[in-house]
């Protein structure tokens, strides 16, 4: 879930008693390479789902439902939806009532594709809903995710996809067992300067890769909200933006390291940080002996990612943002025009559903990086050296 997804003066407390909760594969590093999905390799099963996508793709966009409003579904996601060539917003989910009608209105959304909560499960009977996005807290996605499939419904999670390993694996299980195709949100992957570092390393344009440096970090100036929760949250910054740091040098490896080694950094708040992580440092180590040192803060600014090679090097700063991401090399600026992330993204994944092809963010790239996450909160607590 991402930065501004819910405003910093809603109570974290007032939020979980507001909600009604129904209570109820190898190291994929390649995104320049296929990926494998969720979508079960039943072959009645791939018969529907191709048979879905041909159908789908007779000049009809897939429809979109949002299920939480906070700031990056309105501030981002909405908006991209307007833009977006495959996929519209069809359907939103809210457990806030005075929203709706802001909502309807803004976005042609009528009566019978807005619901709650409590009544969310019916959404399997909505033929206007092909894709569900899960824009809830972390602690969150697992359930979501599930009741999401168990409907029918194709389904995007935001990252992180989950808060632990196990709740990833009963996410991509459920997506197979109702044969529908898992996506993460991971907009990065379709943005031009970060898609040039994955081809600048992977493909070793300057040679081996020999080093990765990655930092992403804000500044959280109330202390009354989900992302210092960390039954919602999972864990600080880590869980938040550093898994932008996780993902940049996992893409431009191509692959995932065999083992981390962590700190956690000084608290300064301890008011504010009584249940997650301030900061961290981390370091990951490939199987060629390539390391990436990484940082991430809750009370810091910061945002880049810098590869260097036996011949050369590139460095973006800003590396993650929605916008104005900036990029050189060791030759010179690199010339990519600024695109609007989220409306690739969610175009790309629609694309993928109706061609019956893989998602190249598939559910098992964020098991992955939840695997990963997991060790460097280990290597942390420890003070060792984790395998991945």
């Amino acid at each position: 879930m991402n930065k501004n997804d819910f405003s910093a003066h809603h109570s974290r407390r007032r939020f979980l008693k507001g909600f009604s909760i129904v209570v109820g594969t190898s190291a994929l590093g390649v995104p320049l390479l296929s990926l494998s999905s969720c979508q079960s390799s039943n072959s009645e099963n791939s018969e529907n789902t191709e048979a879905q996508g041909q159908a789908n793709s007779q000049g009809e966009k897939l429809g979109i439902a949002l299920v939480g409003l906070g700031g990056y579904s309105k501030g981002q996601l909405a908006p991209a939806l307007q833009e977006t060539k495959s996929c519209y917003l069809a359907g939103i989910v809210t457990g806030t009532p005075s929203k709706i009608e802001e909502w309807k209105s803004e976005y042609d959304i009528p009566d019978k594709n807005v619901y709650n909560y409590e009544n969310f499960d019916e959404i399997a009977n909505n033929p206007d809903i092909d894709i569900i996005y899960i824009v809830l807290p972390n602690g969150m996605h697992a359930e979501y995710t599930i009741r999401a499939a168990n409907a029918g419904k194709h389904v995007i999670c935001e990252k992180p996809m989950a808060t632990s390993v196990e709740d990833c694996q009963r996410m991509i299980d459920a997506c197979r067992k109702n044969n529908v195709t898992l996506s993460i949100g991971y907009r990065l992957h379709f943005e031009p300067h970060n898609i040039r570092v994955m081809e600048l390393g992977q493909q070793q344009v300057y040679g081996k890769v020999t080093s990765i440096k990655a930092a992403d970090s804000f500044r959280i100036g109330n202390k009354d909200v989900w992302r210092l929760d960390k039954e919602l949250a999972g864990g600080g910054p880590l869980m938040d933006v550093g898994i932008y740091c996780v993902q940049g040098a996992c893409y431009t490896m191509g692959k995932a390291p065999v083992a981390v080694t962590a700190t956690f950094g000084e608290v300064t708040k301890p008011d504010f940080f009584d249940e997650v992580e301030e900061s961290i440092n981390w370091t990951m180590e490939f199987d060629d002996g390539t390391l990436a040192e990484c940082t991430t803060s809750y009370n810091d600014n910061a945002g880049m990612l810098r590869g260097e090679a036996e011949n050369g090097w590139w460095e973006l700063d800003p590396a993650y943002s929605y916008s104005g991401i900036d990029g050189e090399t060791s030759e010179g600026d690199m010339n990519f025009p600024h695109v609007n992330q989220q409306a690739l993204q969610m175009d790309g994944i629609a694309e993928s559903i109706l061609q019956n092809k893989v998602s190249i963010v598939p559910g098992e790239m964020g098991m992955r990086d939840v695997r990963i996450l997991m060790a460097i909160y280990e290597a942390a607590r420890t003070g060792k050296r984790v395998a991945v």
